[in-house]
């Protein structure tokens, strides 16, 4: 049974407003925690509860910086292998290992890995080129030929094995 490469896609990623969302009410959670256990203190301001403000406060400083930060660019399939395209690293030079974290139909968490083992997280979300999310979710969960012709390098041209 031959199997057959997802074709070629490139689909951009700018920042996810799935994971702002989250990020923002994971951070409502913890004020909202913080706030209650002030109230439940009748109202007096100690030491742990402005210890735990000023971490909240950081947590949500934190949180802000990295969503800013987050990597924009594009991924690239080529039908062998992954690349990964950013104003940063325009050459896409280097090949990625993929693999799918959470699959929200919607909503892809991804996570490229570099052969010096440099790991990359990607947000991707069908809104940011809704005409390719089918092809790009094709190339994600399609099998590669690149498996096969690693193991077909095992075999010399006429078939016998290569002594290694």
């Amino acid at each position: 049974m031959a199997t057959h490469n997802a074709p070629p896609v490139v689909y951009p990623l700018g920042r996810s407003r799935f994971l702002g969302a989250l990020l923002l009410g994971l951070w409502l959670c913890g004020l909202s925690l913080t706030l209650l256990w002030f109230l439940q203190g009748a109202g007096r301001l100690d030491w742990r509860i402005v210890l735990a403000l000023v971490f909240v406060a950081g947590a949500g400083a934190a949180a802000y910086v990295s969503w800013r930060n987050a990597p924009a660019g594009q991924l690239a399939w080529d039908g062998e292998v992954w690349r990964w395209e950013s104003p940063g690293y325009q050459a896409g030079v280097a090949e990625y290992g993929l693999s799918v974290l959470a699959d929200f139909q919607n909503i892809l968490l991804l996570r490229l890995e570099n052969q010096a083992h440099a790991c990359l997280w990607l947000w991707m979300e069908r809104r940011s080129m809704p005409e390719r999310w089918l092809d790009l979710r094709r190339a994600v969960y399609s099998p590669h030929k690149a498996a096969v012709a690693v193991s077909g390098a095992m075999h010399s041209p006429d078939g016998r094995p290569n002594p290694s």
